[in-house]
């Protein structure tokens, strides 16, 4: 169930409690409103944990620097040196 199920929940849960005046014998759908409020509450504050937890934060990327290759001389001297 997502965000969008859990808030028609609250939103079924309030006309049940709050809008409606009708009487089913053996149903108290007083209670069956604050009941389906009280789930789309609970899967509401369940739903935004675990997407707090899929955010993931990347760390700034640090410049790759890339080294020039070395020019060695045969006999080991740079630039000519002791030849």
């Amino acid at each position: 169930m997502g965000l969008g199920g859990c808030i028609i929940l609250i939103a079924v849960g309030a006309i049940l409690t709050f809008a409606t005046d009708w009487d089913m014998q053996g149903v108290n759908l007083d209670l069956v409103g604050v009941i389906f409020m009280v789930v789309g509450l609970i899967g509401v504050a369940t739903f935004s944990s675990i997407a707090r937890r899929r955010r993931v934060v990347m760390p700034p990327t640090t410049p790759v620097v890339e080294e020039r290759p070395h020019h060695h001389t045969e006999d080991g001297y740079q630039n000519g040196y002791g030849s």
